[in-house]
């Protein structure tokens, strides 16, 4: 027992005597930072870069530092809006758009809530799809169908034009030209409203490129669309679900493969189309096999991805938002167009509800944080671009 006792005493002391050395040591290690305040910091630095990813449509012909689109702006939720002319909701006209020296001092206000570049972005194709429009003062446009009919100089000086008015406003971002081959000419959303140069990939391509090279020396990004194509259509996906299975072909692609190969295009909007030879579960916007297998391994291309407005209908009506940006993001989408202007609803804090879902799909392993960081050096490439030309 007096051994066993005196066993245990010594145990007991060298225990101590081992707790006492490591404390020392520790005392000499540099404190942590407390694991809230590393979290806080990580999720104030993920919503930032996921704000950067979203695109988003507002109201207002002026910007109020109180209003929901400043606050987000200045928060670092939004790397980019779109100017429309109409509300769909409401249908009213000017919703961001009424004279030219309305909308330059609108620009200036959104650019000015911000030191980073802010993408501003409209759809100024020209003829039916026009949102500067002459009862607003800026000139007239005519459609890509009559430019395709016109000649590559009609389409280069169109193009010259509308990037000039476009500088002047501090519009940084067309989403134009259209790429889509005019296979079906009563296509709802492309032919039947003259969107399409031409039945023809080589006029389409060749168009396409003078009118992108006109922007660009004017400063202006362009996204071709709409990607896989949309020009055999028999339906209109801004209404609902668009089935291009039988419809579509490998001619479609022509002037994406041609412009990537040519380095000339900034950014590919993608289509809300459904092709099941392509994938038979998802729209392309929403698809892997679409985006990262077809655009980006086939194709080539390593510039950014931009969305269709992802409250249109052939996405909206399907599928929840968190779906809707859960597979946007795996398929390889890099910026988020939430357009804001559908006919059900508007959402002032459409950008903070989605960070809210994308930051969930992080937290949750189903997003990687590296997946969004990819992304956000795309965003940040085409900015530093920006602003670059910028510069004096």
């Amino acid at each position: 027992m007096a051994v066993g006792a005196r066993l245990s005493r010594a145990w007991v002391g060298a225990l101590i005597a081992a707790l006492l050395g490591l404390t020392s040591c520790l005392a000499d290690q540099p404190t942590p930072v407390p694991p809230e305040a590393k979290t806080s910091d990580q999720q104030a630095d993920l919503r930032r870069k996921i704000g950067q990813m979203l695109l988003v449509g507002f109201r207002g012909l002026q910007v109020g530092q109180s209003d929901p689109i400043a606050e987000q702006i200045r928060a670092g939720q939004i790397g980019g809006v779109i100017l429309f002319d109409f509300d769909v909701q409401t249908h009213e006209s000017e919703r961001n758009i009424r004279s030219p020296e309305q909308v330059k001092a609108l620009v200036d206000d959104l650019q000015g809530l911000t030191d980073d570049v802010l993408f501003v972005a409209i759809d100024q194709e020209g003829g039916r799809v026009n949102r500067l429009k002459e009862q607003y003062g800026f000139p007239s446009t005519v459609s890509q169908e009559e430019l395709g009919h016109s000649g590559v100089e009609a389409t280069r000086d169109q193009a010259d034009q509308i990037g000039t008015t476009l500088r002047q406003l501090g519009i940084n971002l067309n989403f134009a030209p259209v790429v889509d081959v005019n296979v079906n000419p009563a296509s709802p959303a492309i032919g039947a409203l003259g969107r399409s140069f031409s039945s023809d990939p080589q006029i389409v391509t060749e168009y396409a490129r003078a009118a992108m090279a006109s922007y660009h020396q004017k400063g202006v990004l362009t996204a071709i669309k709409h990607f896989p194509g949309h020009g055999s259509a028999q339906a209109d996906s801004h209404l609902g679900f668009v089935d291009i299975t039988t419809t579509w072909s490998d001619v479609e692609l022509e002037p994406y493969r041609s412009l990537i190969n040519d380095g000339m295009v900034d950014m590919v909007m993608t289509a809300h189309v459904f092709n099941r030879n392509l994938d038979p579960d998802w729209p392309a916007t929403l698809s892997p096999a679409i985006i990262t297998g077809l655009l980006r391994e086939q194709l080539g291309f390593n510039g950014l991805v931009v969305s269709d407005d992802m409250q249109m209908g052939a996405i909206a009506d399907h599928y929840s938002l968190e779906t809707a940006l859960r597979q946007a993001l795996l398929a390889g989408v890099d910026m988020i167009t939430l357009a804001n202007n559908n006919p059900q609803a508007y959402e002032p804090d459409i950008a903070p509800h989605a960070i809210d879902i994308i930051v969930s799909l992080v937290e949750d392993g189903t997003i990687s944080e590296a997946r969004i960081d990819q992304s956000v050096a795309r965003i940040q490439a085409l900015k530093h671009r920006l602003a670059d030309e910028r510069r004096p």
